[in-house]
């Protein structure tokens, strides 16, 4: 039987409290390369590395990584992060500090509002875009796609943006 030369090398999922690149990735629900992006950004690092060289890292940095991950998602750009995760050091008072971090993200909160607006608009559209091909699912003219341009279903004023740019014709 072949044993592996150092069995020792290969990190445990977790070490105490600290967590390898691989639980990082699991914990954030990204990628082991998604870890390293933010580690090489300077977003998160490791506390220490392993006697065989593997990153460990806080409890700490992986709600970091969480957090840079759902900012991301929110639409904020990765120099927006950075200086969200700097602003306090970069202060030289608690009052500047906090009203700064207040100013970001009162703007960031605005911006995500009208990008709600927009999506429930959106979902408004498309849900009822599917109430219509509801309909279509049971028409029984002949000739598809040309007996479309007939139907008193999609011949309503009142039709979807989205039905009469996704299911109209190709011409």
């Amino acid at each position: 039987m072949v044993t592996d030369s150092k069995p020792d090398c290969a990190p445990p999922p977790s070490v105490g409290d600290l967590l390898t690149t691989g639980d990082m990735a699991r914990l954030s629900e990204s990628t082991l390369r998604t870890v390293r992006f933010y580690e090489q950004e300077g977003l998160i690092e490791p506390e220490r590395r392993s006697a065989c060289g593997h990153r460990l890292f806080s409890g700490r940095e992986l709600m970091k990584l969480q957090l840079a991950l759902d900012l991301r998602e929110a639409g904020l750009s990765l120099q927006d992060i950075k200086e969200l995760y700097c602003l306090k050091s970069d202060c030289a008072r608690p009052e500047e500090a906090s009203e700064r971090m207040s100013e970001v993200l009162s703007q960031q909160i605005e911006t995500m509002q009208q990008k709600i607006a927009k999506l429930r608009k959106l979902r408004e559209e498309l849900t009822a875009m599917v109430s219509v091909l509801t309909e279509c699912q049971s028409c029984d003219e002949g000739n598809f796609p040309l007996a479309c341009e007939q139907c008193d279903v999609l011949g309503s004023p009142k039709l979807p943006r989205a039905l009469q740019v996704l299911w109209h014709e190709c011409e």
